[in-house]
């Protein structure tokens, strides 16, 4: 059922209560990824997601196998990302008699699952399978849950009394109708300050040519376009009506708002930071993202990239000018922007300043590798210079703001596309959660460069424990631990820096070394840093 759905490789951390279904992914040629942490696992799959728009899966033991999976769950459900983590369950003739690792698995998942439920017929589990998936890539997607009691997985059926689901999910992107694509171009083409800003979903859209549509609307529009999360890299880095910088200030002077798949978070100032005179035409297929902190003007439930395709079509309709001089103030804000930007970048000091980091490390890995981002501040300065060129290049935490997953994420970027170059940054904190997947790395022969910015703290949290209480700072300071050598450890290759001069030169020779490797920066203070150059 799995092979059915399109899956061609899961990941996993060994356990009795599993076994039957591991074994029978091997029989039907699916890869199998063993990694050394459940949450890493789930991590993977949701990155696996992420990357190929197919059903991630992770499968786990039960009781802390499955609890351990928890986070990584959590997280793709904040992504959105179409996952099913499959959990061992104790057996069923020892339910409620405290049988080993004896625990209502669904339960856990109700409030961070689309979907979570037990299979307890063996002969109708791809009936199970075909639900999870369907549940899976409802709305915008979102992970859900499935777990299989030992005695029912390693039960037997008759071949002819299985039902074989096929065809059993939604497999059109849902656009809207002539009367409302006309209101949306009539809004589109009278607008003056128009802005263009795509998120999460629209990196979920089940169009298959989302870039090219976007970027021939932007054209015809003449906007500028800002993405955000997971809706990075649906224009290519460097494209002319690409914004990085200044998306505060477009969306502060902004008349009109074609808001694709955008959450009104705390990313974005739950909507405030948007003019609040702006009109704003939000489309989303999750209805219940339409107005969610926000008013909107015209709420679309639908498919965002599909939508795009059809204003797309209507391009002779925005053969306006009056939006030219907006556009170029936006790009000249964000000149301005990136400027000061350059000038901190080209500090020489050490321990090597933040954005000097971010921009040998942008440069090292350039616009045809997949990153994955693990941290807090580095993440955030380091995002801003990465040339993020196609959906699912940078794969970073997301809104649920999880440290841990760039090793997990790594591992899925290898399986996917062995030949790709693939790359981690890291914050100090950050590499502690889930370092040991180095060893997996090594194990599965997947070559990735691991780079961290090291200030020896955590210092997001550091600046709010000082402002609170400045007499009493603790648990903030980590010390700058030579990390790079629990790699070399596990067979890996590793160097420490802390000369700007060094970096990309270690950076070549830890790509160059064919194995997983890991370069430790020493950086200086992150926010005093952003203070001074005023970011």
């Amino acid at each position: 059922a799995l092979k059915a759905e399109g899956v061609d490789t899961v990941f996993m951390l060994t356990g009795g209560h599993v076994l039957p279904v591991i074994d029978g992914c091997v029989a039907e040629g699916i890869r199998v990824v063993d990694v050394r942490h459940e949450q890493a696992a789930a991590h993977a799959a949701d990155a696996y997601a992420r990357l190929t728009g197919r059903l991630g899966v992770a499968i786990v033991t039960a009781g802390p196998g499955v609890t351990d999976a928890l986070t990584g769950v959590a997280n793709a459900y904040f992504a959105n990302s179409p996952m099913l983590l499959i959990g061992g369950r104790h057996q069923e003739n020892e339910n409620l008699r405290g049988g080993l690792q004896e625990m209502d698995h669904p339960k856990l998942f109700q409030s961070i699952t689309t979907w979570s439920d037990t299979a307890r017929d063996v002969g109708r589990f791809p009936e199970y399978i075909a639900m999870a998936s369907r549940h899976a890539f409802g709305g915008r997607g979102g992970p859900v849950f499935l777990d299989f009691p030992w005695d029912v997985s390693a039960g037997q059926v008759e071949e002819n009394a299985i039902i074989w689901p096929s065809s059993y999910r939604a497999n059109r992107p849902a656009g809207v109708g002539d009367g409302t694509l006309d209101e949306i171009v009539t809004v589109l083409s009278e607008a003056q300050h128009p802005v263009i800003f795509g998120g999460t979903g629209l990196r979920w859209s089940r169009r298959d040519d989302v870039t090219g549509a976007l970027e021939a609307l932007a054209t015809a529009m003449d906007a500028p376009v800002f993405l955000n999360s997971l809706a990075r890299g649906t224009l290519p880095f460097g494209h002319p009506l690409l914004g990085n910088r200044a998306r505060g200030v477009a969306l502060s002077q902004a008349d009109v708002v074609l808001a694709l798949g955008v959450d009104w978070d705390f990313r974005t100032g739950y909507g405030k930071k948007v003019n609040l005179e702006a009109t704003v035409v939000q489309v989303d297929a999750d209805p219940s993202k339409i107005g969610w902190n926000r008013d909107t003007d015209i709420g679309v439930a639908a498919d965002p990239g599909e939508v795009v395709a059809q204003l797309a079509s209507r391009s002779a309709d925005f053969g306006h000018t009056g939006g030219r001089a907006f556009t170029e103030s936006v790009f000249e804000a964000e000149a301005q922007k990136q400027a000061m930007a350059d000038e901190a970048a080209a500090s020489d000091m050490s321990p090597v300043h933040p954005e000097r980091f971010a921009r040998e490390v942008a440069e090292f890995f350039g616009d045809d590798a997949i990153v994955a981002a693990d941290g807090g501040d580095i993440v955030s300065t380091t995002a801003k210079w990465l040339r993020t060129s196609r959906p699912g290049g940078l794969l970073d935490p997301g809104p649920f703001g999880c440290l841990g997953v760039g090793a997990p994420f790594a591992i899925a970027a290898k399986s996917v596309e062995p030949d790709t170059r693939v790359g981690i940054v890291y914050g100090d904190g950050s590499f502690g959660f889930n370092g040991m997947e180095y060893d997996t790395l090594v194990r599965h022969d997947m070559p990735v460069v691991g780079v961290i910015g090291n200030d020896g703290t955590w210092n997001n949290i550091r600046q709010i424990h000082r402002m609170l209480f400045p007499e009493r700072v603790v648990g903030s300071d980590l010390g700058v631990r030579r990390y790079e050598k629990v790699v070399e450890g596990l067979d890996g290759y590793g160097e420490f820096v802390d000369d700007p001069a060094d970096l990309r030169p270690a950076l070549e020779r830890a790509q160059d070394a064919g194995v997983p490797a890991l370069v430790n920066v020493h950086i200086a203070d992150q926010m005093r840093m952003s203070s001074a150059y005023g970011f």
